[in-house]
């Protein structure tokens, strides 16, 4: 995991567009909403009692027919991946999503509208570094049944290569690739859906495209059209007459490129993939994708980036000069020894702390907790933790010596192994918020020996002693 020094963002304000559920045919009206940081992307149902949301979180995927659909708690989302390839595709990091219907607006069948609409709304930059997920080692989902296969592979930013094959003459191989996100909005965003002829007429018959025309698909005729299908699709369509081009498809449309499936298919990846719930850094390179495998990929991927954000222990250079020395370090906490713990800073932004303790025998507290066999106190870690924390919040004022820094709560405590006699601890520290009006919400962790040993998330606050 990294935090790169770009900031999160989001839209400067609302916007909202109208049209029908590709699936549902239902009417719908979707508006995007600015989100605070580290919000992500989520759905909000505002037709339903209690306006419940669903966050866009792969652990919520419960189909993948003919789009990505998401539930939570009975509560569904269908077809959400054009919605969020248009967000991950212009940069942007935290939006809600508000929608009166299950399903967003299919529009043209691409994301074009989508992009559209959000830079109308105007984009903006916020206070907080966005976290990336810096790929290091090839990762890979393979597809037994279907063949389909996505790895992802060490790469300097973000692309995206799709390869499709669909074994029909009208359509055969087709190849894409996103060298540089920031080409998603001319190179991806307007290649629009497509179905063939034969899974076409499944559809119908099963009721399913209540919300299709020919204006948000491309149809591929991979067979003869008898009359009688034909005039089921004009009258499904509402066309007077249709007919095939030459190149294989319904005239009722033009390609905008000629490999707009592969594109399209690329479309699909990026809106899938942000179901990972992190920004990716690495090169995707995706065989024959289809919505179950990216969305298997998308949770193997979250499960990958939560287990590293968990053990992921900081690569610091104790040798190198810290940042602050017990000495400095006196100057800004009012604890002194024994009650001091925390020995050095080695690290310090505005929004994370790296602090570390070298635990001796010479402890007191060793002299009477379990003498025979010492082990850290899991009190004192966290109260470690909290110490380092409020070099991060005292960090933020002038006078630091003019303030006491208070806990105010503790949650989410975990201890993961033991802390003995010997052991150098790293605290790592990140804020969960930005610092408002001297209260500090962040995440601590501790490390020893290569490995977490405590975990918790703290708020504190900072006060001004009275008198000065």
């Amino acid at each position: 995991m990294s935090k790169t020094s770009v900031k999160q963002r989001t839209i400067k304000d609302k916007v909202t567009l109208k049209g029908v559920g590709l699936h549902t045919g239902e009417d719908v009206t979707m508006t995007f909403v600015p989100a605070k940081e580290n919000h992500g992307f989520a759905f909000k149902r505002v037709d339903l009692e209690g306006e419940p949301i669903i966050e866009a979180d792969a652990n919520y995927v419960v189909n993948t027919q003919r789009g990505t659909n998401l539930e939570k708690n009975g509560v569904k989302i269908q077809t959400s991946e054009h919605v969020l390839a248009a967000l991950v595709g212009l940069d942007v990091d935290n939006i809600l999503i508000e929608l009166d219907a299950p399903e967003p607006p299919i529009m043209d069948g691409s994301s074009k509208f989508f992009v559209e609409a959000l830079e109308e709304a105007g984009i903006v930059e916020q206070e907080q570094n966005r976290e990336e997920y810096v790929v290091k080692d090839v990762i890979s989902y393979k597809d037994e049944a279907t063949g389909s296969e996505i790895t992802v592979i060490p790469a300097e930013e973000y692309k995206i290569t799709t390869m499709v094959d669909f074994g029909t003459k009208v359509l055969g191989t087709q190849n894409a690739t996103l060298q540089h996100i920031c080409d998603f909005k001319e190179e991806i965003a307007d290649a629009r859906t497509f179905s063939f002829l034969h899974e076409l007429e499944m559809l119908l018959e099963h009721g399913l495209i209540k919300g299709g025309d020919l204006n948000n698909a491309i149809v591929y005729v991979d067979k003869e059209i008898s009359e009688s299908t034909m005039k089921k699709l004009e009258k499904a369509f509402n066309k007077e007459k249709l007919s095939v081009k030459p190149n294989g498809i319904l005239d009722n449309l033009t390609l905008h490129h000629p490999n707009e499936a592969a594109r399209h298919k690329l479309l699909d990846v990026v809106g899938d993939l942000a179901l990972a719930g992190t920004r990716i850094r690495g090169k995707v390179i995706a065989n024959k994708p289809g919505h179950f495998v990216n969305t298997q990929f998308a949770k193997k991927l979250q499960k990958i980036i939560k287990q590293e954000r968990r053990n992921y222990v900081p690569d610091v250079d104790l040798s190198a000069p810290p940042v602050k020395d017990v000495n400095q370090i006196m100057d800004m906490l009012p604890h002194r020894p024994p009650f001091l713990l925390v020995d050095k800073i080695l690290e310090l932004s505005e929004e994370h702390v790296i602090g570390l303790k070298n635990v001796t025998m010479n402890e007191p507290f060793f002299v009477g907790h379990f003498p025979g066999a010492p082990v850290m106190p899991g009190v004192l870690q966290i109260e470690a933790m909290a110490q380092t924390g409020g070099i991060l919040v005292l960090s933020t004022v002038p006078d630091p010596e003019n303030y006491l820094t208070y806990l105010l709560k503790i949650d989410n405590v975990r201890y993961k192994h033991q802390v003995v006699p010997g052991d150098t601890l790293i605290f790592k520290l990140d804020l969960l918020s930005p610092i408002r009006r001297g209260i500090c919400q962040m995440v601590g962790r501790a490390y020893a020996n290569g490995r977490l040993v405590s975990e918790a998330e703290i708020m504190a606050q900072i006060t001004k002693v009275k008198g000065e």
